[in-house]
């Protein structure tokens, strides 16, 4: 049985993304994957609070940049700590993520739907007092 890769195939060391699961050649190498990582989250995270706080951004754009701040730091989680990239082997992985994300937004709408659709058809305080006297 013959070998079907060409050989441009083979994974080299220097070829992996940042948070791609292989052998580290040390607990060193390990470590500093999560130190980086680390670093990332709260630098971030101290953005974050300096945006909300200074006057360097316009006003109404302070919630724009905190989202961009707060996706930049989920995509730090993932590769960084969670180990999601986009090799083959880390298809179950992302497929789990992305259900475990529609579970989650299912949740969120529905709760917001159920709740609008309550205030809109509960009754006005005052009607609710006008009946009781």
């Amino acid at each position: 049985m013959s070998d079907t890769r060409h050989p441009d195939d083979t994974p080299r060391g220097d070829d992996q993304a940042p948070g791609e699961e292989g052998e580290p050649e040390s607990v060193a190498a390990g470590l500093t994957g999560y130190l980086v990582g680390l670093g990332l989250a709260a630098l971030l995270s101290i953005a974050s609070f300096a945006a909300a706080r200074s006057g360097l951004i316009y006003g109404p754009a302070i919630p724009v940049a905190l989202i961009a701040l707060a996706v930049a730091q989920m995509g730090v989680h993932l590769v960084f700590f969670l180990h999601i990239t986009t090799g083959p082997d880390n298809t179950n992985n992302t497929l789990a993520l992305a259900f475990g994300i529609l579970i989650v937004v299912l949740v969120l709408v529905g709760s917001l739907w159920i709740m609008d659709h309550l205030h809109h058809n509960l009754m006005p305080m005052t009607e609710m007092m006008a009946r009781q006297r």
